[in-house]
């Protein structure tokens, strides 16, 4: 997707794309609930939209590779960088999902940065 075709992207499309980046914040509350819940909203919507497969596979890849970076910093807390090293993760997690999020309303890719890519 390019931000040309902006247009052709149905709004139903966008909002999804968007609930699946934002459901990631379900992983502060529930453990691994940023990991579940963009992958049931990916699984339920991918053959739908295409824009939310795309976007789908972008939060999924994102969130697993958060989650490696936390459990390396949980790791890392016994020599004490690990304290800063959870706090970077998690606010930068935060700030990354929701600039994805409005990006995705606007029908624009976006493309985390620092992001293993599991899902192609």
């Amino acid at each position: 997707m390019t931000e040309n075709s902006t247009a052709e992207i149905p709004q139903d499309a966008k909002t999804w794309a968007m609930i699946c980046h934002l459901s990631a914040i379900a992983g502060f509350i529930v453990p691994f609930g940023n990991i579940i819940a963009p992958l049931i909203i990916w699984q339920i919507k991918k053959n739908e939209f295409p824009f939310v497969d795309e976007q789908g596979k972008e939060a999924l890849n994102f969130q697993i590779s958060v989650t490696i970076y936390l459990i390396v910093s949980a790791l890392l807390v016994l020599i004490a960088i690990g304290i800063l090293l959870l706090i970077v993760v998690g606010i930068m997690s935060l700030v990354l999902i929701i600039i994805a999020a409005i990006n995705a309303s606007n029908g624009t890719s976006y493309h985390y940065p620092f992001t293993i890519q599991f899902i192609k």
